[in-house]
């Protein structure tokens, strides 16, 4: 069985960040959400848990920080083509997010561009060209 990521994320308005990860392309788990939380699958493997700020401090006594004034983690989610990087971040602004907080990375091979969620989570979408991306660097 592969390993399991579930990306614990304090939200101020559950039900505007749950319609916002589903706009980016996430789906809502109904098992594993209710008033306080909402799960939400980007892949068979990837799971984003929605918190209430109250929901977050049962499983952190630690103060919760504020993401738009600092980074504790950078979040990267891979896309299969130069196109759906940009059209998820192209969504993530229609649906209240904000597009490229941090600086596009493109190097040809590689296009690395991110969003800011209504929370203020920044998350990176990247693509890779390997093939590309070895020859750039002189491999094959």
């Amino acid at each position: 069985m592969p390993k399991l990521i579930f990306i614990n994320l304090p939200v101020a308005d559950l039900s505007a960040a749950t319609a916002f990860y589903e706009a980016v392309g996430a789906q809502r788990n109904p098992q594993f959400s209710d008033g306080t939380a909402a799960c939400m699958v980007l892949s068979d493997t990837i799971h984003v848990m929605l918190l209430t700020h109250e929901k977050f401090t049962v499983f952190s006594k630690r103060p919760r920080p504020d993401p738009r004034a600092t980074t504790g983690v950078l979040l990267c989610l891979s896309a299969d083509s130069r196109d759906a990087v940009n059209d998820m971040v192209a969504r993530a602004a229609a649906a209240g997010g904000r597009a490229d907080p941090n600086p596009t990375q493109d190097y040809g091979f590689m296009l690395g561009r991110s969003f800011e969620d209504p929370d203020g989570h920044v998350w990176e979408v990247m693509h890779m060209d390997l093939a590309a991306a070895q020859a750039a660097m002189g491999k094959s």
